[in-house]
């Protein structure tokens, strides 16, 4: 049912499928991030490198994706995970994977929304449970909750993981004719073109007008140092440097602005 995997791999991936899952709402660890959560899967099925390349790719893609109120965007954990399988199981590129995964990211949507609508006339109850309070009730909620989010994650993964292993020599076959092969290369352009519209997003929500000048200069110095052979493999490295050593030295300013504005001077009654 799952090809070359072993009952082993399947559970691990259920188990982290499950625990993401919760992740995204409770334990609020960060661990549903694609970027984590890539290489995670990846080690499980095999292929680490596969998993970081997926996971950075489609963490691009979400970076500026946030839930606003009851909406919800599609869902990274499902969208993260999806992309990693069919990439290492049905050997996609991972442009295409990341793209190939959205519809998942979506389902992964309807089953939050759809938890979420199940969940609220339970509110009534917790509630009551907190005017009693009645730790051990609200305790069994959000444990119902939670296991129930992570099940239904796991599931969807589990049968799709199944479907993408059942048919990847088609899948392969498939990706040889010429009409295909077209769609296929479109599929990993449009992946590669949408981690460059979710950090767009996410310029929008944050980048202020003091900061451009940042932005256009660190843009300049990422196309100077790639340019130069020796530095290009650790130029994203020296670029963080970079960044945080401009970032620390502006909070050290603005701490220092702040301090030096509050009035320290004692008044007659402590002899000064």
């Amino acid at each position: 049912m799952f090809g070359d995997y072993s009952f082993i791999q399947v559970l691990l991936v259920f188990i982290v499928t499950f625990i993401a899952a919760i992740d995204q709402f409770s334990f609020l660890e960060s661990l549903y991030q694609p970027i984590v959560m890539g290489p995670v899967i990846g080690a499980i099925l095999g292929d680490v490198q596969t998993g970081l390349i997926v996971g950075g790719t489609y963490q691009l893609l979400t970076i500026g994706n946030m839930p606003i109120g009851g909406a919800q965007p599609p869902n990274a954990v499902m969208g993260g995970i999806m992309a990693t399988v069919f990439a290492i199981v049905v050997k996609l590129e991972p442009g295409a994977a990341a793209a190939s995964a959205i519809p998942f990211a979506l389902l992964g949507q309807y089953a939050v929304t759809l938890l979420f609508t199940f969940m609220s006339p339970m509110m009534t109850k917790a509630d009551k449970y907190a005017e009693n309070a009645d730790t051990k009730g609200i305790t069994k909620i959000n444990i119902l909750s939670m296991v129930i989010l992570g099940t239904l994650f796991g599931i969807i993964v589990l049968l799709f993981f199944a479907g993408g292993a059942a048919m990847k020599d088609t899948i392969a076959d498939w990706t040889k004719k010429p009409l295909i092969d077209r769609f296929m290369k479109g599929l990993s352009a449009a992946g590669g073109m949408m981690k460059y519209v979710g950090f767009a997003m996410l310029l929008k929500v944050m980048l202020s007008r003091d900061l451009w000048g940042f932005f256009f200069g660190g843009f300049a110095l990422a196309i100077v140092v790639s340019s130069v052979e020796g530095l290009a493999s650790s130029a994203l490295i020296l670029l963080a440097i970079l960044g945080f050593m401009l970032a620390f030295w502006d909070y050290q300013v603005q701490t220092k602005f702040k301090n030096s504005n509050v009035d320290n001077s004692g008044g007659d009654e402590d002899g000064i």
